[in-house]
């Protein structure tokens, strides 16, 4: 950590400026703008980028925060020498400016600089991203940028003007708290980080929003002293959104599958059933606690060769012996057709979990749980919890269904409101929006509405949980927004795979998840539980997402070195081996699959 700084003499080597194109990568396309080139003469930075230059992502890069990219010659001198490199061109880091001078351990977040007639302030390190990787042709060099603290890092424009190679740079203003871009950095993506630094690093108004949320969360999460060794929570985004960590203090999930018995399955409607499972020798069932709204895994054998992995949520609070799950019989599901027509009490079952981190949260606040159709599952567990607990928080009810017919849940989530102090129930059926004199008061027929929302009074402050159909959890994730809930407040589960992240790769027609080309391979098999595919480990794939990207199944990745957590998956059972050991290991029962690889058979929950 630098303190007691004096001005060093700097000066802009070369401007350097690239337009998007799309650039081929692995059998798709990428469409970037890291291909950058030196341009002679004066060039004119506005608030958004330098004249002539653009950005393919604007998820990642660019925009008023990441405005100019810097790279120092001093950092080109280090990579020539440590790649055994001599091809490496003012430019081919991706930067805008390349620099003599501005170390990433002197200069701080919030300095401001002049140059030209420009003023420009320190916003964040750069980001993690494979195409510096792809520019170089080097796949580590996101991962080598932050284990080497040569990161590079943004300039926000102050003051719009002209630059030219050959302009000094000269030190207007010193950042508070002078926190390096090295250790800002270090303090996001490598293990060990004091929650001092963190304290210090909110502190900073010039530190880019997105940081600032990443530390805030890795501070919420962190002891209060540093404890080497110990793997702190993730932070529900860093730069690049990541699933969010279990809240701090909790146990992390297990991990490996364990027989169960199915004491009784219930019928809740013509279509959802209730499966009660217990423990096989009527011992307690070693259940992580308040963790409502998490799913189990099951392992079936159906009777098609390999074992198929479901997930599905536990529908009611474990107890200190059983389970419940519920589970609708989809028109053309195979394992949830054999969960209705072919099991039977008496049978046994592996499981793994409960695992997820769509859970409910302690506090003190309003609390909204609204489901449409069997995503209520996971949410009426939630409820369960706060009846039990007789909880005094404000709780609102939002529940879509077709009709009372297909309403699973509707005596049992009535009762458990009754038993809350503050409790607001709204049904809505879309079938018959036509008056109904026998509906009681709190059913409406059709949707609910950006009206209807708004005129149930939510509070802004209020935690938001919610399941159901993607279209359903967006247009309520809106209204919400709309109403003055921040997005942090805005907690969704979705049943099947998540949305993919893939930066920069262009759009494809969708294909439904397959078994990869070619002969299976000879090693372990590898489960994908959300996309409902089993196969076998070849080592013609160099990490378990390419191996998953082979079957089409949509991923989550950014950095693919292991850096930015992006790719971080739940490991329901198995073991990994790293070929690549990552900067900061994930949370345990998760695991980094942008570079792991399967050392058993292993259940991903992907």
């Amino acid at each position: 950590m630098t303190t007691g700084r004096s001005p060093a003499r700097a000066t802009l080597l070369s401007v350097n400026v690239g337009t998007p194109k799309d650039v081929p990568w692995h059998g798709r396309t990428v469409h970037t703008a890291a291909w950058k080139s030196p341009v002679e003469g004066p060039r004119t930075v506005r608030r958004l980028n330098v004249e002539g230059d653009g950005q393919g992502d604007l998820a990642g890069h660019g925009g008023e925060m990441r405005a100019v990219l810097v790279y120092q010659s001093q950092s080109y001198a280090y990579w020539r020498d440590r790649l055994g490199r001599d091809d490496l061109t003012f430019g081919i880091f991706g930067e805008n400016f390349t620099v003599d001078g501005l170390p990433d351990d002197e200069v701080c977040i919030g300095d401001r600089y002049r140059i030209g007639d420009a003023e420009f302030e320190v916003s964040q390190p750069r980001v993690t991203c494979y195409r510096v990787g792809m520019r170089l042709g080097e796949p580590a060099m996101a991962a080598l940028l932050v284990a080497h603290h040569r990161p590079g890092f943004y300039l926000r424009v102050i003051t719009e003007g002209s630059v030219q190679a050959g302009d000094d740079i000269v030190l207007t203003r010193r950042g508070p708290e002078e926190l390096s871009v090295a250790d800002t950095d270090a303090l996001l993506y490598l293990p060990d980080r004091d929650p001092a630094l963190l304290r210090r690093a909110l502190k900073i108004p010039a530190l880019s929003p997105g940081w600032q949320q990443s530390f805030r969360e890795l501070a919420a999460a962190a002891p209060t002293a540093p404890q080497p060794g110990r793997q702190d929570g993730r932070p529900g985004t860093r730069p690049s959104a990541t699933p969010s960590a279990p809240p701090s203090g909790e146990e992390p999930a297990r991990t490996g599958f364990r027989p169960m018995r199915v004491a009784r399955i219930t019928p809740e409607t013509a279509t959802v059933s209730s499966i009660h499972l217990t423990a096989t020798d009527g011992s307690p069932v070693p259940v992580p606690q308040g963790r409502p709204g998490q799913y189990l895994s099951l392992r079936l054998s159906t009777g098609d060769g390999v074992p198929a992995v479901r997930s599905y949520s536990l529908s009611a609070t474990p107890t200190a012996d059983t389970y419940r799950i519920s589970v609708k019989h989809e028109p053309h599901g195979h394992v949830s057709g054999y969960l209705h027509a072919t099991l039977h009490p008496g049978d046994l079952v592996d499981i793994a979990g409960p695992h997820g981190t769509f859970v409910l949260r302690g506090g003190s606040g309003p609390v909204v749980l609204a489901s449409g159709g069997i995503g209520v599952t996971p949410v009426l567990a939630m409820l369960h919890r706060l009846a039990a607990d007789r909880d005094p928080r404000p709780v609102w009810w939002i529940h879509t269904a077709h009709d009372r017919a297909h309403h699973a849940f509707a005596d049992e989530s009535h009762a458990l409101l009754a038993r809350l102090p503050d409790a607001h129930e709204h049904i809505y059926y879309t079938a018959g929006t036509g008056p109904q004199p026998d509906r009681p008061p709190h059913v409406t027929g059709g949707r609910p509405t950006a009206r209807t929302l708004a005129a149930l009074g939510i509070p802004a402050d209020a935690d938001a949980y919610l399941c159901g159909p993607t279209a359903f959890m967006d247009t309520l994730g809106d209204c919400l927004r709309d109403q003055g809930l921040s997005p942090e407040r805005i907690h969704t589960e979705q049943f099947g795979a998540l949305p993919a992240i893939t930066p920069g790769i262009g759009p494809s027609a969708a294909v439904r998840p397959h078994q990869p080309p070619g002969p299976p391979g000879p090693g372990p098999n590898v489960t994908f539980a959300r996309s409902g595919i089993t196969t076998a480990w070849s080592a013609a794939y160099p990490s378990l997402l390419d191996l998953a990207e082979a079957c089409d199944i949509p991923t989550r990745w950014s950095c693919r070195t292991g850096v930015c957590h992006t790719c971080v998956t739940p490991l329901v059972s198995g073991d990994i081996t790293y070929v690549t050991e990552p900067l900061d290991l994930p949370e345990p029962g998760t695991t980094l699959v942008c570079c792991g690889r399967p050392a058993t058979e292993v259940v991903l929950d992907l």
